[in-house]
């Protein structure tokens, strides 16, 4: 999958992140995030909506390994056998964020944006999750691009699917 970045894109990541706090608004939900590869951006996206305050409950950077452990409860077992980049870790960190900043949903992003790889993983090799009531999902993207372009397209499919579980749970 290839990234973009640009009018088009932040246009889009502007349209999924209203729709995100609409569909929250509405149903009385509330949201948390925990973030990796995007250092924030998922964050800065859904605050960037007037009116985000009602919904969005906060969220955790935790960029080094070991954080993804103390700060949202991911299993150091999980982190040491696979590593940072991985499934479980993205739903681990999803589940984290919803539960310790007393969220109905969280969303996680986590993966390797390059320059480099990382955790024996190549560049552009993502996952992202959300949790709900209904349960926890996990999704692995393959992006190209440089760093700037997969972290924004990160941004874009954690939102499409924010979206679509929001739909599915009726939040």
């Amino acid at each position: 999958m290839s990234a973009e970045v640009g009018p088009d894109a932040a246009d889009r990541i502007r349209a999924l992140s209203g729709e995100i706090i609409g569909l929250l608004a509405a149903g009385g939900g509330t949201l948390a995030v925990a973030e990796s590869l995007t250092g924030g951006l998922l964050a800065a996206a859904l605050t960037s909506v007037p009116g985000a305050s009602a919904v969005f409950r906060g969220g955790v950077v935790a960029y080094a390994t070991d954080l993804k452990a103390a700060l949202l409860g991911v299993p150091s077992g999980l982190l040491e056998r696979h590593g940072a980049v991985h499934p479980a870790v993205a739903e681990a960190m999803a589940e984290g964020a919803r539960h310790r900043l007393g969220a109905s949903a969280g969303a996680a992003t986590t993966g390797v944006a390059g320059p480099d790889p990382s955790d024996g993983q190549p560049v552009g090799t993502v996952y992202i999750a959300v949790s709900a009531a209904g349960g926890t999902t996990a999704r692995r993207l393959a992006l190209s691009g440089d760093r700037q372009q997969i972290r924004q397209a990160t941004v874009e499919a954690s939102l499409s699917l924010l979206i679509a579980m929001l739909r599915e749970d009726n939040i």
